[in-house]
């Protein structure tokens, strides 16, 4: 018989809850989507930004919650386990999976690129053993906690995103997750407005270090001017162990040789003395540093390199983060690049790098949209985009959003095709234009909204 996630006993253990009227002893899915009730659902009514999970208890009950985890005075009744707060208690219920878990835990944070080396990571490990990773980009306040809590006993890995907008937002979810292997991907102009330098985005990063578990290992991309700062941070922690990797001479793991096609990458990587081949399904150098980083890590976790070499090469790029679409024919498809999660001036470069590596049979276009967070740096920075976007080979570009207004003053009125200050505006100008055998990329942050035009162009050219 299957060992049930928790039993009802172990989730009031460790919440510290009151049941009324449940008649169930295994709970084997937690969630805090009523729309997304699974096998033996325990149902976590969570408070959002725009909805209350009180208000679904009823609706996730009827739904097949097998109970629902509420906060006092919010709700009630039977079918509820009740604690002081709803939130703490999916907090509690992580920290309970942590604790009774043998398995070899990996927290990743960084500026870009944080999500992709959490998935290469997850498609290395799970080639070795039972691995649990944070599915989407549920790394926050919320998303850590139901992760963890999540993690069956029986995982031999465990990946973990965490991410923030300020400082002292990454040390209580390293503290939860207490990994054994902490990576930080990379230091960028991400969330100015909030850490005012980038100097405070490496003191935010490096939080993740608080939480690292003793004769643990903290992995770093050496790619990058915070790198010095990183280290003494980690010092600091009382890291002793600490790996790098990327193109930087001085890495662990180095990236010696490099080709990146339309659909490809390749690399040769050296680490103490050996050399490893790496090929990836993917176009792109961040990618290649990524998979590297990736590398590291099983490394570090005791897999082998040729069964993470093997894994890599199946790895595919993920929704709104590079995901190549083709519509049409094979003779004048319409390519579609999907990069419209979430942009900085870094990834924004990477992408744009990305796509000047691209054909097309008719034109290139790019739909690029603001890069949010950035503070007072905000002009400049999007204007800073102007070189790389001017050698991505673009026909047509279109811009969306006040602080591309910036972009468009340096690239000129006449290279811009349509600027717009919202993704509303665009969509349509952008739809009239284009046609088969275009190729064409969309980015930016994802408040921006932009994956609503990458929808209607996979249903207008599907």
């Amino acid at each position: 018989m299957t060992k049930p996630l928790y039993t009802l006993d172990a989730v009031l253990t460790a919440t510290g809850g009151h049941a009324d009227g449940i008649t169930t002893s295994a709970i084997n899915s937690i969630t805090i989507d009523s729309r997304e009730i699974g096998p033996d659902a325990l149902f976590v009514a969570i408070k959002g930004d725009r909805f209350d999970g009180h208000s679904f208890v009823a609706t996730a009950l009827a739904g097949g919650a097998v109970a629902a985890l509420v906060s006092d005075g919010k709700a009630g009744g039977p079918g509820t386990i009740v604690v002081p707060d709803a939130l703490a208690g999916l907090a509690d219920l992580g920290r309970a999976a942590r604790a009774r878990s043998r398995a070899s835990i990996v927290g990743v944070t960084g500026s870009v690129g944080k999500t992709t080396t959490k998935e290469m990571i997850r498609t290395v490990l799970a080639a070795a053993g039972q691995t649990h990773a944070s599915i989407k980009s549920f790394n926050n306040h919320w998303g850590v906690p139901l992760m963890l809590a999540r993690m069956p006993e029986e995982a031999q890995f465990g990946v973990f995103e965490m991410g923030m907008n300020h400082a002292g937002e990454i040390e209580p979810l390293a503290k939860m997750v207490r990994p054994h292997i902490a990576v930080i991907t990379t230091v960028a102009p991400a969330h100015l407005e909030a850490l005012g330098s980038l100097e405070g985005i490496a003191a935010a990063k490096a939080e993740i270090f608080t939480g690292l578990e003793p004769g643990g290992t903290a992995v770093l991309n050496a790619d990058h001017e915070q790198i010095d700062l990183l280290r003494e941070h980690a010092r600091a922690a009382g890291v002793e162990k600490v790996v790098t990797y990327g193109f930087s001479p001085d890495s662990d793991w180095h990236i010696v040789r490099y080709e990146t096609a339309a659909d490809k990458s390749f690399a040769e990587i050296q680490h103490a003395g050996s050399k490893y081949d790496l090929v990836l399904n993917v176009p792109g150098r961040h990618m290649l540093a990524n998979a590297t980083g990736a590398l590291a890590v099983s490394f570090i976790a005791g897999v082998e390199p040729a069964v993470a070499l093997a894994a890599l090469a199946t790895f595919g790029a993920q929704v709104g983060r590079g995901q190549k679409l083709s519509f049409g024919d094979e003779d004048k498809p319409l390519i579609l690049l999907d990069e419209s999660y979430n942009a900085n001036t870094a990834s924004m470069i990477a992408a744009l790098d990305v796509f000047s590596s691209q054909t097309a049979v008719g034109r290139k276009v790019l739909v690029l949209g603001d890069m949010l967070e950035l503070g007072e740096q905000s002009p400049q920075l999007h204007a800073s985009l102007a070189d790389a976007v001017s050698a991505s080979g673009a026909n047509r570009i279109y811009l969306v959003g006040p602080q591309m207004a910036a972009l468009a003053a340096e690239l000129g009125s006449e290279a811009v095709t349509a600027h717009t200050q919202a993704a509303a505006e665009m969509a349509e100008i952008v739809l009239r234009d284009l046609a088969y055998g275009d190729t064409v990329m969309v980015k930016a942050s994802n408040g921006i909204g932009l994956a609503d035009i990458v929808d209607k162009i996979r249903k207008r050219f599907a």
